[in-house]
C-alpha cells in the first residue's frame, strides 16, 4: 500500500482482462508520420471527449513505436474502420511488421502528411493537446482539426478476440 491504494489481489489482473474482453469496441487505426515513414497501430480505446473543442481521447501503450511520435502539437490521424477492413485491423494489430502495414488498405496523405485510410467510417485529422502517463499507457487528448465521414454506417466491432 505504498501508493495509498490497497494491494491488488493476485487474481485481479486476469479477471480484469477477461472482463474487458467482453467490452465490444469499434476499431480505429491511429497513425502519425515518423522520420522513416508512417507509423500506426490498431486501437479499441478511442472515444469522443468533447464537442467544444472537438477532441478525442486515445489510450496508447508506451511500448509502441507510435508512442515515441506522440508529443504535444504533433499531428496524427484516427481512422475508424469499416466492417470490410478486418485485414487492415489485423495488420495494424501486430500481424504485419510496421514497415509493411501501410501497404494494406488505401492510404492517402492528409493534413500535415498524416496517413488517412480511404473507405473508413470516418477520418479525423488531429493534433495532440495533452498527454498523461498512467500505468503502462499514455492517455492522449487530441484536438480534431477536420473530419470526413462515410455515407454508410457499418463499423468494425471487436470483442473477445474476434470481429462481430
Amino acid at each position: 500500500m505504498a501508493d495509498g491504494y490497497p494491494l491488488v489481489p493476485q487474481e485481479l489482473p486476469g479477471k480484469f482482462k477477461a472482463a474487458m474482453r467482453r467490452l465490444a469496441s469499434a476499431v480505429a487505426i491511429v497513425a502519425a508520420k515518423g522520420d522513416a515513414g508512417p507509423v500506426g497501430m490498431a486501437a479499441t480505446s478511442v472515444t469522443s471527449l468533447t464537442a467544444d473543442p472537438p477532441a478525442v481521447l486515445i489510450c496508447v501503450n508506451r511500448s509502441t513505436l507510435l508512442h515515441g511520435l506522440l508529443v504535444p502539437t504533433a499531428p496524427l490521424s484516427v481512422n475508424l474502420l469499416s466492417r470490410h477492413q478486418q485485414d487492415v485491423s489485423a495488420a495494424f494489430g501486430g500481424g504485419v511488421p510496421q514497415e509493411e502495414r501501410f501497404r494494406i488498405g488505401d492510404w492517402q496523405d492528409g493534413p500535415g502528411g498524416v496517413p488517412l485510410l480511404a473507405g473508413a467510417q470516418a477520418n479525423l485529422s488531429c493534433v495532440i493537446d495533452a498527454m498523461l502517463a498512467y500505468g503502462t499507457h499514455s492517455i492522449v487528448i487530441a484536438r480534431v482539426l477536420s473530419a470526413e465521414v462515410s455515407e454508410d454506417v457499418a463499423p468494425l466491432i471487436y470483442q473477445d478476440g474476434a470481429y462481430l
